[in-house]
């Protein structure tokens, strides 16, 4: 070490040389300038943002699940949470497409059967296992669903138009991403 060992003290300027020394040696003896090393940041993180930008417009993040043998997905930023459909109280004198609701984060929530309003067979309602509750406009409702397969990014390239009916895409593997406006409004969708 750089100093007077016998004494005790410790020559800080002659520290801070050689660590500047050695920084340079590291750098390939290019010292940058606090002005340009700020440049060169600012550029890094304008480039960062950009590329992250980027990526989020050419993916879609939604929430796939199953009902009545198809594979159904709605926006994840839409989705509140999911939970078991046990304590699915049923509602008297409510349409067949409403299969009754639960009680979920201290509110009331009615939980939709798809199979009726998109008109597909099923079964019973053991076969509807979970629930996908979700917002739309400041109103909560849930989706019956038999299993819930996860979070999946769908390239946006890769999306069409889908066939007619409450959805607002279509996968090449058919998934078919469901508009949660018109399923929020029994009119839009003819359930009457």
């Amino acid at each position: 070490m750089a100093g007077d060992e016998s004494s005790g003290k410790i020559d800080y300027a002659a520290l801070r040389r050689k660590l500047d020394e050695a920084q340079a040696v590291l750098e390939g003896a290019q010292v940058l300038s606090p002005e340009r090393r700020r440049e060169v940041l600012a550029e890094r993180a304008r480039a960062l943002a950009e590329s992250r930008h980027e990526e989020r417009r050419e993916t879609m993040s939604v929430l796939a699940f199953r009902v009545g043998g198809e594979r159904y997905a709605v926006p994840i930023d839409a989705v509140d949470h999911v939970l078991e459909s046990r304590g699915l109280c049923p509602l008297p004198g409510s349409p067949r497409y409403v299969l009754g609701a639960l009680v979920s984060r201290s509110r009331v929530v009615p939980v939709l059967d798809l199979r009726h309003v998109l008109g597909l067979e099923g079964g019973g309602m053991s076969d509807l296992t979970r629930v996908v509750v979700v917002e739309v406009s400041e109103e909560f409702f849930g989706l019956a669903a038999e299993e819930v397969d996860g979070r999946q990014e769908l390239a946006r390239a890769e999306l069409s138009h889908p066939p007619p009916g409450p959805f607002t895409f279509l996968t090449r593997e058919r998934l078919m991403v469901l508009d949660l406006e018109q399923l929020a409004d029994p009119a839009a969708v003819g359930r009457g």
